[in-house]
């Protein structure tokens, strides 16, 4: 229905103010409060007069205007683009009102404002009451009797000026009660059980209801819960199920819930749809009035409103009567914690007072010829949004600053001060001879007084009183950003005048509104970001609603194993109680619902060892009996499951009767055979659906005699279904589609790309006119762009190093309503701020499209892995594999993650994600990083035996070649670390059957014919941590020292040792060694005490060998062998270089050929001896 129209016929114009400037407007009155659903706006006829922006205001009076605002923060309406066309706009939420009020921001550049104007909407007809003293109130009772209502809602609009009041009070049964009560503006939701107790505030929502608008509440109960709303915001409410019928007290005042009672109006009064007003205005006997109206009469408050720097209000000083002193009042509301509110001239002293906001308290100053004269402070935290009075007063030589009254401070001062002829607030006209030194003031302001004079702000507006520029008068602009807060997952919400911050310290996320969580998916996620074994936060859904959760990564097998305890995983054993049938056991688990779930969800295989041990205690009995014992486990309390660790489900067997090695072959559990002898039933449950174990009954524990045990392990899972869900693209024209995406205001995308292709599109989705895309737009560039109707947006990351290399890079792309920002790999992110004051709902109604775009170009060619939007992870997998050109999963991860093998480990494929071979290596570990060490006392050794080269071909041993190596050697590779306070000492040996050898020692100074004076290096027998490394290849030999960073070495020059002779070479097979070298015997004669650590001979780690496979390796172990920890050789940051390549330039050597050695002396107690042997059987 049209309700107004300004668009008069051809060859008249339409509306024009005289002056086109920002302080025109055009106001409708639809001479009754109207439901308006649209506007329409078209240029004056026949001219160069139209308005390409303008703002809508509201009011029911003609004052205290209220502006429109599309999605919550759009203000401003586009407008013409010529003089003819009509635009029209439907509103998103309605407007009820009586007045419209269109105010121009901006018009033809070449022309003047003008305007033809239409509104649509239909009559709107209400029922209002108005409770305006503490004597008013409506109650309604219900009728006496049973009610098996499950539903209940009460639905009302409100306005007032007071920020505190009870607005509903209902009570149930049992002594409970619920209110709705205003306080500070907000609504708070109490709930009160028992005459006793305290109220207990269970919600809290909306923010500066007290602005005298309309404002909508409705509370839906149902048998465990109320929905609360507040305007177009709703939130959810656990209540007691004791809650089953209410009675209403509206505006009454009840002492044990709220101080206040409520002042204001109420309008359209509904329970379950019944007209309590009219109920009230029939005189109903279930309804009680007291003191009320049937109408709704407003107070007229005319607030003015400071929105930027250029804003200020001038008005007129005291006159000359009153030259005594000065007297200005006012209130005002903002959230900036500074800003200048009121300043003037002393004419007679010559100086100047500034009344201002400075860390939200009020300060104020008296300076004169540049010093500060006076200063007082009064009030706090005076930036919450609310009210606060202000009065200035000085008056007989004292000067008085009051803040609320006594509520919020007043402070004094033995001064007079007389204010000169002008007064401003909340800044100053642009002058050079006074510069204002304080924050501008963004706010409102309202109750103007001077000499206790109110100041008639509609005289300002229509230019009759003071002056005044850029200010919206007859309105409060003031907009809580944070109600309802947009930050997400517990972030906390500030704000100033224009905009709001979160802050995510402790909630586990990051980005602007803190949505993007910092922890992985998952411990598969963790791994291959280089992780090793240890508690770690998984966050399941990323910016979703589950919370992360903390469990333990155990990275030490070839699967990546995910952990989650329980209260009791530890073997627990029962006696006899005869008292009861049955034991019960509850097991709660370290994480809640919702993350355990999620977490089994996207696993490849969970798993929970389940065990029984018993002694004439039966279990589970026969299938076709009923058990004794049973347990519950899958998804909330879970269900029974009458089958044990081992076996299959719904089998109500044991492991040994799925396998047939019961010891009772009549029953299907050794438990069932009711012996006394202790047995065991145990076994892993691996039916996920089944997972985790939630309970266990034992049921056969009461008899005499019976005795049991029973252990349930930690919830144990592996693999990541979502992080290595992935599709292969291998043509431009290829893609996948799926539904549209839904990111209106908020949204979130990542995923890992390889590809060897220079540019293509990751992702694209369509609206009519809104798009969003991610691509590589060329091989060092990722590009994210978006459009939500205010032109297109691109935020672009480059990176320094190739992106088309064949390995994964990582993309992260987010859109809020603060800002857009796309991070790359490990590189900073790259942001684009959205409006201050805007944004955007984004509209899209095509597929989403993945590696491709709809119009068949610009394909991306290579692999997308693990796409994630809005927390949700896309199974690209299952739409590749009905897909023609796009193939599932991704092969070829070493060349991104085989760099985290280290120490000579070898990176294996795997289908989803890679495996580090640690078999060539000294070390053992995910990633064969962890050192493999022990400690050794004076009777304990290690020998290692080759195997014969006939055995080796008889027997194809699949075990590491660690353990098996070449049989003919023209060199060495030898490397340990030790740890030792003894010397002499045999550290290593070698020996083969030609009576060749090897040895390193420690060796005492005393017989040393050969001495380097190159270096200067303290002892190496001090219990500290040293590293050697030898080199041979053929007759050239290399010694390093790696020393710990608390010795001081000072090389002089590089040493170096040249051999002579003949090459020489180690030979298999090898037999039992022969003699051994008589001064060598005695050294290994007195052992050695301390410790070894990562030692390696080629490729064999005889070390390793013994700690970790001793009875499928060639060693024998003699006295006390216990593993241990050296300390890390990463501490190193020293490198001595003893001797290398083939020339002299210092020192006397001699070359270690047969049973000849060097001594290498590095200081004057302690030397490195390396005698070159050759001999096949190694001695630790």
């Amino acid at each position: 229905m049209l309700f107004f129209s300004l668009s008069l016929p051809a060859g008249a114009g339409g509306w024009s103010p005289l002056t086109s400037d920002r302080y025109q407007w055009l106001e409708v009155s639809l001479g009754e409060r109207t439901k308006i659903t649209a506007v329409a706006t078209q240029g004056r006829y026949g001219s160069s007069d139209w308005l390409t922006s303008y703002l809508l205001m509201f009011s029911d009076t003609g004052h205290n205007w209220k502006q429109y605002r599309q999605e919550d923060s759009i203000g401003s309406f586009p407008g013409n683009s010529n003089a003819d066309s009509v635009v029209q706009y439907k509103l998103q939420q309605p407007a009820f009102a009586r007045f419209l009020r269109l105010i121009p921001l901006a018009w033809n550049p070449s022309g003047r404002i003008g305007l033809r104007l239409e509104t649509y909407g239909c009559p709107y007809s209400s029922d209002v009451v108005s409770l305006d003293d503490g004597s008013s109130s409506l109650v309604y009772r219900l009728s006496p009797g049973p009610r098996r209502s499950s539903r209940d809602v009460v639905s009302l609009k409100f306005k007032t000026l007071r920020n505190s009041g009870t607005l509903l009070h209902a009570e149930g049964e049992e002594g409970l009660s619920l209110s709705l009560e205003l306080e500070r503006g907000k609504l708070q939701l109490l709930l009160k059980q028992g005459s006793s107790s305290e109220p207990r505030r269970v919600a809290s929502l909306g923010s500066l209801l007290d602005d005298q608008h309309w404002h909508y509440i409705a509370v839906e109960r149902h048998s465990s819960h109320l929905n609360l709303t507040v305007d177009k915001h709703t939130e959810r409410v656990q209540i007691p199920a004791e809650f089953s019928h209410w009675d209403m007290d509206l505006g009454s005042q009840k002492p044990a819930i709220s101080r206040r009672n409520f002042h204001g109006c109420l309008e359209n009064l509904l329970y379950n749809d019944l007209n309590l007003i009219e109920l009230a205005k029939d005189k109903d006997h279930q309804v009680t009035v007291g003191n009320v109206t049937f109408s709704c009469a407003e107070p007229v408050s005319i607030a003015v409103t400071f929105p930027g720097p250029q804003s200020f209000l001038q008005l007129p000083g005291p006159t000359a009567s009153s030259s005594a002193g000065v007297s200005v009042g006012f209130q005002f509301r903002t959230w900036n914690k500074a800003g200048l509110l009121l300043t003037f001239a002393l004419p007679q002293e010559g100086g100047v007072v500034w009344l201002y906001l400075s860390e939200a308290r009020l300060r104020l100053q008296i300076h004169k010829a540049g010093r500060t004269l006076l200063e007082l402070t009064a009030g706090s935290a005076l930036n919450d949004g609310q009210w606060h009075s202000v009065e200035l007063n000085s008056r007989r030589g004292r000067l008085t600053v009051a803040v609320d009254k006594d509520e919020g401070g007043v402070a004094h001062a033995s001064s007079s001060i007389t204010a000169g002829g002008q007064l401003f607030f909340g800044g100053k006209k642009d002058s050079q001879e006074c510069l204002n030194p304080f924050s501008i003031f963004q706010g409102c302001m309202r109750l103007l007084s001077v000499e206790n004079q109110p100041v008639d702000l509609i005289m300002v507006q229509q230019r009759l009183l003071g002056n005044y520029s850029h200010l919206l008068i007859d309105m409060c602009g003031i907009i809580d950003r944070c109600s309802p807060s947009r930050c997400e997952h517990g972030g906390r919400c500030s704000q100033s005048w224009t905009v709001f911050h979160c802050n995510c310290s402790d909630s586990g996320y990051s980005g602007a509104t803190c949505r993007s969580s910092v922890y992985e998916q998952s411990c598969e996620a963790y791994k291959h970001n280089g992780n090793t074994s240890g508690h770690f936060y998984i966050d399941v859904d990323g910016s979703g609603p589950i919370k992360p959760q903390l469990v333990y990564c155990n990275m030490t097998e070839e699967n990546t194993w995910m952990v989650i305890q329980h209260n009791n995983t530890e073997l627990t054993r029962l006696q006899p109680s005869p008292g009861g049938n049955q034991h019960l056991v509850h097991f709660d688990y370290s994480t809640e619902e919702e993350q355990l779930s999620a977490a089994i969800s996207q696993s490849e295989h969970c798993e929970q060892e389940l065990s029984y041990q018993c002694s004439k205690s039966r279990l589970l009995n026969t299938p076709e009996g009923s058990p004794f014992s049973w347990w519950l486990g899958g998804p909330g309390p879970g269900r029974v499951r009458t089958y044990w660790g081992g076996a299959q489900p719904g089998s109500q067997q044991c492991a040994c009767g799925l396998q047939g090695d019961c010891v009772d072959p009549q029953h299907y559990c050794n438990c069932d055979a009711d012996r006394m002898e202790w047995t065991e039933d145990s076994g892993l449950l691996t039916h996920k659906e089944s997972l985790p174990v939630r309970s266990l009954v034992l049921g056969d524990i009461q008899r005499p005699g019976s005795e049991a045990a029973y252990r349930v392990g930690p919830l144990r899972c592996h693999g990541d279904k979502n992080f290595w869900n992935a599709a292969f693209f291998d043509k431009e024209t290829s893609y996948l589609h799926f539904p549209t995406f839904h990111g209106e205001l908020s949204a979130d995308i990542s995923f890992l790309f390889k590809t060897t292709a220079s540019s293509g599109v990751f992702l694209e989705n369509l609206g009519i006119k809104d798009f969003i895309r991610i691509e590589l737009s060329s091989s060092t560039q990722v590009v994210f762009s978006f459009d939500v109707g205010n032109g297109p947006l691109e935020v672009r990351v480059e990176s320094s190093v190739p992106l088309n290399d064949n390995r994964w890079h990582r993309v992260r792309a987010e859109r809020n309503i603060k800002e857009a920002s796309l991070r790359l790999d490990g590189l900073p992110a790259a942001t684009q701020e959205a409006p201050t004051d805007g944004h955007f709902h984004l509209q899209l109604n095509s597929q989403l499209f993945i590696g491709g775009t709809a119009s068949r170009q610009k394909g991306f060619r290579g692999c997308i892995r693990s796409l994630q939007l809005n927390g949700v992870t896309l199974d690209l997998e299952e739409r590749a594999r009905i897909t023609p050109g796009v193939r599932p999963g991704c092969p070829g991860h070493c060349s991104s993650y085989g760099s985290f093998c280290q120490n000579g480990g070898r990176c294996v494929e795997r289908a989803n994600g890679f495996h580090c071979d640690c078999g060539l290596s000294a070390y053992t570990g995910v990633f064969c990083h962890t050192e493999v060490s022990a400690s050794f006392k004076s009777g304990t050794s290690i020998s290692y035996t080759f195997k014969e080269p006939y055995e080796l071909s008889r027997n194809s041993s699949a075990l590491p070649s660690s353990i098996y190596s070449d049989m003919t050697l023209r060199g060495e590779n030898v490397s340990l670390s030790f740890r030792t306070n003894q010397s002499p000492a045999v550290l290593f040996y070698v020996s083969s059957y030609y009576r060749e050898y090897l040895a390193l020692l420690i060796n005492k100074h005393g017989e040393d014919a050969f001495i380097l004076e190159e270096s200067r290096v303290r002892s190496l027998a001090n219990g500290q941590l040293h590293t050697v490394s030898i080199r041979r290849l053929t007759d050239s030999v290399s010694v390093q020292v790696k020393l710990p960073h608390y010795f001081k070495m000072i090389p002089s020059s590089s040493v170096v040792l040249c051999c002579v002779g003949q090459s020489l070479a180690l030979m298999l097979p090898s037999s039992e060694s022969d003699e051994m070298d008589p001064d060598l015997a005695r050294l290994v004669s007195l052992g050695f005490a301390g410790c070894l650590s990562v030692v390696q001979f080629n490729s064999i780690s005889p070390l390793k060998a013994a700690l970790l496979h001793p009875d499928t390796s060639p060693v024998i172990i003699t006295g006390p062998l216990v593993q241990s920890n050296c300390g890390s050789s990463r501490d190193f940051n020293a490198l001595l270089t003893v001797f290398s390549s083939c020339s002299v330039r210092g020192g006397i050597f001699s070359v270690p050929f047969g049973r000849e050695w060097v001594r290498l002396k590095l200081y004057h107690n302690t030397v490195l001896t390396f005698h070159h042997l050759l001999r096949l059987k190694t001695v630790l």
